[in-house]
């Protein structure tokens, strides 16, 4: 569905086979979103972004990621935080778990019920 070459590995996700009425849920990278966008024009997505970089330092380097592995991710992070923004308007802060699942799982109410896009070059009225 979607793949990536990072620091010299190639990482992807295979197309999913979801039942009917099911939603399917990727942790992607913002160059794996562009193109999952690309193949599926109304796929959802969702910017999960840390609270402030203080505290996205914190979470790098406590799952052991060296000194400048954390300030490159962090100057990518600021980086990818704009360009996230232009990809979505959906962004939740990933403060308390509970709190960001349900904000997440509210957007994706929210988008269910959504009327679809009309056709291109359609226009409503008489």
């Amino acid at each position: 569905m979607e793949w990536a070459e990072f620091l010299g590995h190639l990482y992807g996700t295979p197309l999913p086979d979801a039942p009917p009425g099911r939603d399917v849920v990727l942790e992607i990278d913002l160059q794996g979103a562009r193109q999952v966008k690309e193949r599926h024009p109304d796929a959802l997505v969702v910017l999960l972004v840390a609270p402030s970089q203080e505290i996205q330092r914190q979470r790098l380097r406590h799952r052991g990621d060296d000194a400048a592995e954390v300030d490159r991710r962090i100057a990518l992070g600021t980086e990818e935080m704009r360009l996230g923004k232009e990809l979505t308007p959906f962004v939740v802060v990933n403060d308390e778990v509970d709190r960001a699942v349900a904000e997440v799982a509210g957007i994706l109410d929210l988008h269910r019920h959504l009327p679809p896009d009309p056709p291109a070059g359609h226009r409503g009225g008489a």
